[in-house]
């Protein structure tokens, strides 16, 4: 039997404490242990980028941290992005540009997104393709996705 962890961090700006499998991941702990099913998981190997979330501001896939990696970060799932009622702007040129199809990778397209514009307010649409490189989209195309963050880039 292994032993638990205990953690702290962040999630959507709240403290969170608890004790988990020194082996479990964050997407893991994010979803059964928080409820946050928000972020997806897909493949389990960082290939996908259905888990993205950004930890500490960058864009990162939940499935290839460890519990106890997450330690002291600061945290936010797609679950965290709208204000009560009121979409993030990312959330709202999705749905605009009609960027949104099944949804499964939509949440950690936005995810990646948030983050590159956090660090890049204005990226170029190469920029953006390099950003969203991680999350696999089967429905999209991609050309609704870039238009969306591009849109809001140039200040929604």
């Amino acid at each position: 039997m292994t032993d638990k962890w205990h953690v702290n961090f962040k999630v959507n700006g709240k403290p969170v404490s608890l004790d988990v499998d020194p082996m479990m991941r964050l997407s893991e702990v994010l979803r059964e242990a928080l409820g946050l099913v928000g972020t997806k998981v897909g493949c389990n190997e960082g290939e996908c980028g259905a888990c993205t979330v950004i930890i500490n501001r960058r864009a990162v896939n939940s499935c290839l941290v460890l519990a106890p990696q997450a330690e002291g970060a600061d945290i936010w799932t797609i679950e965290g992005m709208a204000k009560g009622d009121e979409l993030h702007p990312v959330q709202t040129a999705f749905l605009e540009e009609g960027a949104v199809q099944c949804g499964y990778c939509t949440p950690g397209m936005i995810m990646s997104a948030v983050a590159l514009l956090g660090e890049n307010p204005h990226p170029t649409e190469e920029e953006i393709k390099d950003a969203i490189a991680g999350n696999l989209c089967r429905c999209t195309g991609y050309q609704k996705i870039v238009r969306a963050i591009q849109r809001c880039g140039e200040g929604g």
